[in-house]
């Protein structure tokens, strides 16, 4: 018989095809077009990135599961007093029916020292003895930038001075805050200067890192017991690796605005809650220091910047009423923080006291009633 004509090998025709498939691939991704390339490392990147910080967000979830969970509020007496609200009832019910535990006060410059060189504690001198009578603890906003509009609260001589005339007055004034209440016992922590690098927002006429950093200092000077927290913005990318470094870092969320400049409608922003926990986590990574929630959105973001009491209650929960409330808390925790305060508390109690609706007012309750279960069960 003659010879079998030679016949090619499926195997070895096996063994090359997933190279020159790969050969194929590899010249479809890569031998195109230079915007080709880009939008690939692109894609890549961002890939990397969402992974990298999904990761990273899991990890510090993971970190802080077992910690207990704290639900705080901020209280600003002015301000219930807008919505015609009694302010030592409104603090009195945020604190005993509420039964929250934690309470950030502000000392605005503008109120304590009204007229030059004299200082009048009378309003936090009654908030602090109202904490203390129902065991909560303060978390006390020094400086010139503190919560709600216009942000900066320098009192009207301040004014017209330049800066080498009105930065020693501040410290001056907000030592004097600092020595009144460094030795209450109701006295947590201290806020400095609300999201002070917070250009878009307020009016405020100087962001000097250094002026940051020397009231960082002199606070630690006058009273090195008590932790000083420093706030930052919530949306922005970022690491914290500037001056000062605090002993713990804030951050605000608000989820649902009103898009006045482009859309003129309600935008939510599409962040994950892992985001924070990413922002939390690489914080931590870098400084060794953990995050809070500060301000997380529990209020109307009112369209045309209309006052909430003059925007009617059926607008007002298009951006927040007791179902977002809900979502909203359950994003919180969410985020792997386990301080939580809620923004806006005075309004839950206006909504419940002048329009007889209390839903939002116990979506709350409930909330700090559960938490309060949880952390007895971590306990055991």
């Amino acid at each position: 018989m003659g010879k079998k004509p030679n016949r090619p090998s499926r195997f070895k025709n096996n063994k090359k095809q997933p190279k020159t498939n790969r050969l194929v691939v590899w010249n479809f991704l890569w031998k195109r077009s230079l915007w080709h390339r880009i939008l690939i490392v692109f894609f890549a990147i961002s890939i990397l990135f969402t992974g990298t910080g999904y990761g990273i967000g899991q990890w510090y979830i993971n970190k802080h599961k077992s910690e207990p969970l704290v639900f705080g509020t901020t209280f600003i007496s002015n301000y219930a007093e807008s919505f015609g609200l009694d302010p030592k009832q409104t603090m009195a019910a945020i604190l005993g029916d509420l039964e929250i535990k934690r309470i950030r006060l502000v000392s605005y410059w503008k109120e304590i020292e009204a007229s030059q060189g004299t200082y009048d504690f009378t309003e936090l001198d009654w908030q602090f003895a109202m904490a203390s009578t129902y065991g909560a603890k303060v978390s006390l906003a020094v400086g010139l930038r503190q919560p709600r509009w216009p942000e900066c609260h320098e009192p009207k001589w301040a004014l017209a001075m330049e800066k080498k005339e009105w930065q020693p007055r501040l410290y001056d004034y907000m030592g004097a805050v600092v020595n009144r209440y460094k030795s209450h016992p109701a006295l947590a922590e201290y806020q400095l200067e609300n999201e002070f690098f917070m250009t878009v927002f307020g009016e405020c006429r100087d962001f000097d890192r250094n002026r940051l950093v020397e009231e960082f200092k002199m606070v630690k000077r006058l009273d090195s017991n008590h932790p000083v927290a420093i706030s930052r913005s919530n949306n922005w990318i970022g690491l914290p690796v500037g001056k000062p470094t605090p002993d713990v870092f804030g951050i605000s969320v608000y989820k649902r605005v009103w898009d006045k400049n482009i859309t003129k409608r309600y935008f939510e922003y599409p962040l994950p809650a892992w985001f924070y926990a990413m922002l939390a986590g690489g914080g931590e990574i870098v400084t060794g220091k953990s995050m809070f929630l500060h301000e997380l959105q529990a209020e109307p973001w009112t369209p045309r910047d209309l006052y909430i009491t003059n925007t009617p209650v059926e607008e007002q929960f298009k951006s927040m009423n007791s179902e977002r409330m809900k979502t909203r808390i359950e994003y919180g925790k969410a985020t792997g923080m386990r301080t939580l305060d809620l923004w806006g508390a005075e309004w839950w109690y206006w909504l419940k006291q002048k329009k007889g609706d209390s839903s939002v007012w116990d979506v709350v309750a409930q909330e700090v009633n559960k938490a309060k279960l949880s952390n007895q069960a971590l306990q055991k």
